[in-house]
């Protein structure tokens, strides 16, 4: 494997929106991240990812970009963007923007000019269809925010022709077979490059290929749809050769980052995506979400527990041993929160949360951690409809009902499946609004325990979970360990209990275990008679060459 800049750091997802606000509208904002960048270096953060702040009307949170070379007024000016790349920098930082090239905003000139006249150069730029002879759209796919990914045209709305969505109707479907708009996006992306950013995070980049014969798929639902997802999954290969052109026109020779949003990437593919030559420096690895993201709609929620995770994380890690990296990942703006999601009631508290880092931060890979996961950060509790903010969860609300749910139920789903859990406000202090905001009301609400779990509270108790993630990412990067944490191969271990994730890295005849305990009674492991203790969150007992960790608590050795 070719050493690269990035290998070993540990990198930080910003929700720029609920980061912090610095000038008291309710909304975070670029200044509020610069304001920031202190607790970042000393959390030990060499990488950070900001999610959409380009311009928006934000019908999907900024995912919905109108236009990809400015920043959105909410958020700041170019100046204030400027000036975080360079205070990042000072502090060892790199930037990564996102991505969002699978679909623009309907409010993009390009849609509009469209749309205007069907037969522009803008036109080409998108799917625009006919209907099928009796008044249907082109085909049964069903967009990941649910109904059709079909939808009439704007000003032609008597007419049989539409135009492609796979999310919301407002983010139309960019034509990726048309050359002269990748060029467009393509010199995009350098423009970023070239002032400073340091790669990207791209998004729903397995979306792009199409079969553009529209022939549909058969129904996995009552309602006779396809879920996009599935025509995605078919055409998969298809987009390598669009995605070796975006490499080798922008990432490679900048030496860029790219972190892609890959789902179901097969064993065959993975060297093509992250190998040495592949056209992406790394994937998160999202093997265990899709667990539930097969199914057509979150709202028949099915739950997925750690010892499910474990076996899906650890099939991925053995996979990319020898091939490159993913990322690994708890949770993001797309999740709820994972101590929340996937641990037992009885670990979904700060023993839990410092178990589960000690698995993210020292799998193989490079760790991703999301706003507030630092701190231990729970699902928030919404107590109605009219609180979320996430189309998605609307979306699924009102399928809930038609489907037979009582609002109640619907909502009680939405309390453990939605988006907004994540985008919740991030906590600094026990003040008002958690310290995110002066602001009288907060865009997202702030989550019921900020008073007790919070920064302020956390960053000067060393048994806190804040110290606990300190300590793991020092780990990461201290000398004797650093080349083993980075390059060292994923071994797991025998799980001896379904709710333990243990596993082992190991390069050059040196090996670490790392096992995490998340039943509600103490485990056992053998390890050598002269093995060490390098980090636990609770005291473990070794003797003998027999490691005993007590219920909900890790350990990390050295064998």
């Amino acid at each position: 494997m070719q050493a690269k800049w990035w290998h070993g750091k540990v990198a930080y997802q910003i929700y720029p929106k609920s980061f912090c606000d610095s000038n008291g509208d309710g909304v975070g904002d670029i200044r509020g991240i610069i304001s920031k960048l202190d607790y970042l270096q000393d959390l030990g953060i060499e990488i950070v990812w900001l999610s959409p702040c380009f311009k928006s009307p934000f019908v999907d949170q900024g995912y919905d970009i109108a236009d990809y070379q400015d920043i959105d007024p909410i958020f700041g000016t170019m100046e204030d963007f400027d000036e975080l790349l360079a205070e990042a920098k000072k502090r060892g930082i790199s930037i990564l923007l996102d991505l969002v090239i699978n679909h623009c905003s309907s409010e993009h000139e390009w849609f509009k000019k469209a749309c205007a006249d069907l037969n522009s150069e803008e036109a080409k730029y998108f799917y625009f269809r006919k209907g099928k002879d009796d008044g249907t759209p082109p085909d049964n796919l069903r967009s990941y925010f649910g109904g059709s990914v079909w939808e009439k045209i704007p000003g032609h709305e008597d007419e049989n022709i539409y135009y492609l969505h796979y999310f919301a109707k407002a983010q139309p479907d960019l034509n990726w077979y048309y050359e002269p708009l990748r060029e467009k996006l393509f010199n995009m992306v350098n423009f970023w490059l070239d002032k400073g950013v340091a790669g990207f995070r791209i998004d729903a980049i397995m979306n792009i290929a199409k079969d553009l014969s529209f022939p549909g798929l058969p129904a996995d639902a009552a309602d006779g749809m396809c879920s996009a997802n599935q025509m995605t999954a078919k055409l998969s290969d298809q987009a390598a050769a669009f995605l070796y052109e975006m490499n080798d026109k922008t990432f490679k020779p900048h030496d860029a980052l790219s972190v892609a949003e890959a789902f179901g990437v097969n064993q065959e593919s993975l060297k093509n995506y992250i190998g040495d030559d592949g056209f992406f420096s790394t994937i998160f690895d999202f093997s265990a979400r899709e667990l539930n993201e097969k199914y057509p709609a979150y709202y028949r929620y099915r739950p997925v527990d750690i010892a499910k995770w474990r076996d899906t994380i650890f099939a991925s890690q053995e996979r990319v041993n020898d091939i490159g990296f993913m990322c690994p990942i708890i949770e993001n703006h797309d999740e709820p929160r994972g101590v929340s999601y996937y641990l037992p009631r009885h670990a979904q508290n700060p023993d839990g949360a410092k178990a589960f880092a000690a698995v993210n931060i020292l799998l193989r890979g490079m760790p991703f951690i999301y706003q507030g996961q630092e701190i231990g950060m729970t699902n928030t509790k919404f107590n109605s409809i009219y609180e979320f903010d996430d189309l998605n969860a609307k979306d699924n609300y009102k399928a809930a009902l038609k489907a037979g749910f009582t609002p109640s139920q619907a909502l009680d789903i939405l309390n453990i499946e939605s988006r907004d859990n994540a985008r919740t406000p991030m906590l600094w202090s026990a003040g008002k609004n958690a310290g995110f905001s002066d602001a009288a009301i907060t865009w997202l609400k702030v989550h019921q325990d900020y008073k007790t779990l919070n920064v302020a509270a956390q960053k000067d108790d060393p048994n806190s979970v804040l110290s606990f993630y300190k300590k793991l990412i020092a780990l990461r990067k201290d000398p004797k360990y650093h080349e083993l944490l980075t390059y060292g191969k994923f071994k797991p271990l025998e799980a001896v209990a379904d709710y333990v994730v243990p596993f082992a890295r190991e390069l050059d005849g040196k090996m670490i275990y790392v096992i995490a305990n998340f039943e509600d009674t103490a485990v056992s492991y053998g390890v050598n008679a002269d093995s060490k203790i390098i980090l636990s969150s609770k005291e473990v007992d070794l003797k003998d060459g027999v490691l005993t960790i007590p219920a909900v608590a890790c350990a990390v050795v050295e064998l």
